[in-house]
């Protein structure tokens, strides 16, 4: 009997959580909850790329200058993008750890609440002193929110589709861009029951609290996180209803989980200490001078193409018309990441990306014939975002459930620290040498990402979360 009973002992083991989610189809369902996650995403872009869209109204209004004095001018348009991202850095350093703290779903709703909040009141400020404050407010909530999307998504989804989902959501995302520029070439230019128009978007842009409200209800906290805090029952629960949700959907019993008697039932806190050890240092390393490089890209063209295309000489008008037709191609770079995210290796398809604008730019900032400027602008747009589909994925699946927000959160800030910056370089590269000077700029923090992640990135397709952080 005792023989018996030894032997019997292993088939009691219970596959993880983790193991249960990877191996699920890909559903409609897994869509429907990437979507609603990814709708919470859709007010942080907007509010994010929103800056290019009202750049000249703010000028125009008096309140910001296209240029600045000296470093820190709150007196220029730099100064508005500088304080944002100065939130942004506290929001992913110091607040990041919240996510890992006290759960994905909870940290999810009170960042939007923040951000949304703060963007609300900073619609109706009249001087550039209160209008940074309270959009210093906004970027702290937008700082812990955008690391806490990318985790949420990561760790709900299957293995074999986490890069199609994570860019599918950035699709959906990105669609706010080419909303908030057309409702910015219909608003910005007019004044409207007395208010700027240019202040109708950001309040538009803080609709974000409402809708989550509405939201939240049906979003379960990621199993995985709870597994890594020894809460092994709540996760089960949740995880048998996502396979309920799976078997009706599909009709078919679902395959047995693979069973990893070596992985620990919690993985415990975690340190943020263990970044800078054994493989994480070398990703460490790399996605923090990534992040520091990509915003140069993705920022020092996203959120300056008006004034850029003003300081070229062309009229306020054609510059919001060019601009709009640009970000019209913003969701083609999402399409390319959601097509090829697991067809090829997602660090090849960054360096490729970091390539594309630093070639693209170089030639935008040549011309000033409008295809041409469409053409070329369109294609730095595409290349920007469909890097943004990418890394996304890449940098939440290079460390373990414990750490991954407070890691994910340590390396994004590095895009936030450079963020602050990139504004006052690109405006005092605009008033001593114009346009094609930026994109030197630009091209060289391009080919920085070139090096780092073709030497250090490691390949990540298809390969479980659990698998890349041992």
């Amino acid at each position: 009997m005792y023989m018996e009973k030894e032997i019997a002992e292993p088939a009691r083991v219970e596959a993880s959580v983790s193991a249960r989610l990877d191996r699920l189809p890909p559903t409609k369902y897994f869509r429907g909850l990437v979507a609603r996650i990814a709708i919470g995403g859709w007010f942080e872009f907007y509010e994010m790329f929103m800056a290019a869209y009202i750049s000249l109204g703010l000028i125009g209004s008096g309140l910001y200058r296209a240029t600045t004095a000296g470093l820190f001018d709150v007196n220029g348009f730099a100064s508005f993008l500088g304080s944002f991202f100065a939130g942004m850095f506290v929001g992913t350093v110091a607040l990041g750890g919240f996510t890992d703290r006290f759960g994905r779903r909870a940290v999810f709703t009170c960042a939007m609440l923040i951000y949304s909040i703060a963007t609300f009141v900073a619609a109706f400020q009249t001087s550039p002193e209160a209008m940074d404050l309270w959009r210093f407010f906004a970027g702290v909530g937008i700082g812990v929110q955008l690391i806490t999307v990318d985790t949420y998504i990561s760790e709900l989804t299957p293995h074999h589709a986490r890069g199609r989902y994570m860019a599918f959501s950035i699709l959906v995302i990105l669609t706010s861009v080419p909303t908030v520029a057309v409702l910015s070439y219909l608003l910005v230019p007019h004044v409207i029951l007395g208010l700027d128009g240019w202040r109708w978007i950001m309040i538009i842009g803080s609709a974000g609290a409402v809708l989550i409200w509405f939201m939240r209800r049906g979003l379960p906290e990621s199993p995985r996180w709870l597994e890594s805090k020894g809460r092994d029952a709540e996760a089960r629960e949740i995880v048998d209803a996502i396979e309920r949700r799976v078997i009706a959907e599909t009709g078919r019993e679902l395959q047995p989980p693979r069973i990893d008697t070596s992985a620990a039932p919690g993985e415990g806190s975690g340190s943020w200490s263990e970044i800078w050890r054994g493989r994480y240092l070398s990703r460490t390393v790399m996605l923090s001078l990534f992040n520091f490089c990509q915003t140069f890209g993705v920022y020092g063209f996203g959120a300056w193409v008006p004034v850029l295309l003003y300081t070229k000489g062309i009229t306020i008008t054609h510059s919001l018309l060019y601009t709009m037709a640009i970000a019209f191609t913003t969701p083609l770079g999402a399409l390319g990441a959601m097509a090829c995210a697991e067809r090829f290796q997602r660090k090849w398809q960054l360096v490729g990306c970091a390539v594309a604008v630093a070639v693209a730019g170089v030639l935008f900032g040549m011309v000033r014939e409008p295809v041409l400027i469409v053409l070329f602008g369109g294609m730095v747009t595409i290349a920007n975002n469909w890097l943004i589909g990418i890394f996304h994925t890449y940098q939440a699946e290079l460390y373990p459930t414990r750490i991954r927000a407070r890691a994910v959160g340590f390396v994004f800030s590095w895009s936030r620290v450079s963020s602050i910056f990139v504004g006052f370089w690109v405006a005092a590269l605009l008033k001593h040498s114009g346009v094609p000077a930026v994109f030197v700029l630009i091209s060289s923090a391009m080919f920085v990402i070139v090096v780092m992640v073709g030497l250090l990135g490691p390949k990540t397709n298809g390969i479980r979360l659990e698998e890349l952080s041992q």
